[in-house]
C-alpha cells in the first residue's frame, strides 16, 4: 500500500461531502422504491441484449405502466448500441441524476478507464457474462500522467466509482498490469475502486495483483463476485460485506487477502466476508493491520490451505495488536486452524460474530431490497 497523495484526500473529502448533500436532498429515487437498490436494477432490461441498434429509451425514456421514466443506453463495439465506448455511455448520463439508468455493456474486450463521477449516482453497468464482458486498463502507481506526476494507487484504477448507488453485475473489471513482486515500489496496480456510498456488486470479477480492489469508503455489498490478486488485495477504509465471493489468490510467496485502514476507534468501517471460499497459490494472511483499528471478520468461510498459520499480520507496528479486531467464525478447510494464530486475533462466539454475519453490517435494511 502507498500513500495516495494530498489530491485524493481532497477529492474523497469533495465526494463525502457531495453524497451527503445528495443523500440529504430529498426524494432521490430507484424506480418506485424511494433509495431502495432491488434485484431490477441489476437485471438486464428486456430487448436490451439484441444485436441491433436498440433506442428504447436512452433518447429521453419512454415512460411505463406507472408513468416513470426508465432509462437504458447500451455500449457496443460494433457502434450496433448507443456508445462504442463505457466511458461514452456514462458521459451520457445527465449530471444530477436522481433516476436508475441501466448501461448494457454487450460482449467484448473493452479497453478504457473509466470513472462514474460522484454527480452521476443511480447507475448500473450490466455485462453479458463476466467471461464475456470486460473492462480493462494497465495503470500502475508508478506511472506518470501529462503533468509529469505519478499518478499514485488511487488515480491507477481501470474503473473509479465516486457516485452513490452504483450497480454492476455479471461483468469483469481488470488491471492487466504485470504482477509485482513482493516489496516492490509503485507497482499497486487497482482493478476497481469503489468510494461512493451504498454500491452493490453481484456476480463480477475483479481482476489483478497487488491492490485488486480499493474498497475505499462507503457501504458495499459484494455478492457472489470473485476477487483476484496477491498483496492487499481487497484495501480501503470502507465498511463492505463480501458474501458468497470467491477470494484467490496468485501470490508467488508471501501475501494477503484484506488490509483495513480502519484508524479509529468511533469508525464503523471494516470488510466481512460471510460464507466466502479461499482458492488459488501463496502463504497468504488473512488481513493486515493497515489502520491502527484496522476491522477484518471471517464467518461460515472455506480457507485453504495457503493461510499462514499465523493468520494475520500487525504490518511491523505491535501497538496495533491491542486495537484491531482481527476475528474468525466457524470456518471450515484446512486453513481454517486456529490453534497457532496470533494472540492477539480473535475466535469469535456467535453473539460477537452476530453483528458481521448479516446485511445490518452495513445498514442494508436502509438501502437494500434483495
Amino acid at each position: 500500500m502507498a500513500a495516495t497523495g494530498v489530491l485524493a484526500v481532497v477529492v474523497v473529502v469533495v465526494a463525502l461531502v457531495f453524497a451527503v448533500t445528495v443523500a440529504g436532498g430529498g426524494g432521490a429515487g430507484v424506480g418506485g422504491d424511494g433509495g431502495f437498490i432491488t434485484w431490477e436494477d441489476l437485471s438486464m432490461p428486456a430487448g436490451a441484449a439484441r444485436s441491433s441498434t436498440w433506442d428504447d429509451t436512452a433518447g429521453g425514456g419512454k415512460k411505463s405502466a406507472g408513468g416513470e421514466k426508465r432509462t437504458t443506453i447500451v455500449v457496443s463495439p460494433d457502434g450496433t448500441g448507443h456508445s462504442r465506448t463505457v466511458q461514452g455511455a456514462v458521459d451520457m448520463v445527465p449530471a444530477g441524476n436522481r433516476r436508475r439508468v441501466k448501461i448494457v455493456v454487450r460482449p467484448g474486450v473493452y479497453r478504457e478507464k473509466v470513472t462514474v463521477p460522484i454527480t452521476k449516482p443511480f447507475v448500473s453497468l450490466i455485462g453479458m457474462g463476466t467471461g464475456h464482458t470486460v473492462i480493462t486498463w494497465h495503470s500502475r502507481a508508478s506511472d506518470v500522467d501529462a503533468s509529469g506526476h505519478q499518478v499514485g494507487t488511487f488515480y491507477s484504477a481501470s474503473v473509479a466509482v465516486e457516485a452513490d448507488y452504483f450497480c454492476a453485475s455479471h461483468i469483469t473489471f481488470e488491471n492487466s498490469a504485470a504482477a509485482a513482486a513482493p516489496g516492490a515500489v509503485g507497482q499497486q496496480a487497482v482493478a476497481l475502486r469503489l468510494s461512493g456510498d451504498k454500491t452493490v456488486l453481484y456476480k463480477c470479477r475483479i481482476l489483478g495483483t497487488q491492490d485488486t480492489l480499493f474498497d475505499n469508503i462507503g457501504r458495499h455489498y459484494l455478492y457472489n463476485c470473485d476477487i483476484q490478486g496477491s498483496i492487499d488485495f481487497i484495501f480501503g477504509n470502507a465498511r463492505s460485506l463480501y458474501q458468497g465471493c470467491t477470494l484467490h489468490a496468485v501470490a508467488t510467496s508471501y501475501g494477503a487477502i484484506a488490509a483495513s485502514q480502519r484508524s479509529s476507534p468511533s469508525e464503523e468501517s471494516g470488510f466481512s466476508f460471510v460464507g466466502c471460499r479461499l482458492t488459488g497459490s501463496g502463504m497468504l494472511y488473512l488481513g493486515r493491520a493497515w489502520g491502527k483499528y484496522s476491522r477484518v471478520v471471517y464467518s461460515y468461510c472455506d480457507l485453504s490451505g495457503i493461510i499462514v498459520p499465523e493468520g494475520w499480520s500487525d504490518w511491523g507496528d505491535q501497538s496495533r495488536t491491542k486495537t484491531v479486531l482481527f476475528g474468525e467464525y466457524n470456518c471450515k478447510g484446512p486453513g481454517a486452524s486456529t490453534k497457532q494464530r496470533v494472540p492477539w486475533s480473535r475466535t469469535l462466539t456467535y453473539d460477537e460474530a452476530r453483528p458481521f454475519i448479516g446485511r445490518s453490517f452495513i445498514n442494508g435494511e436502509q438501502w437494500l431490497r434483495l
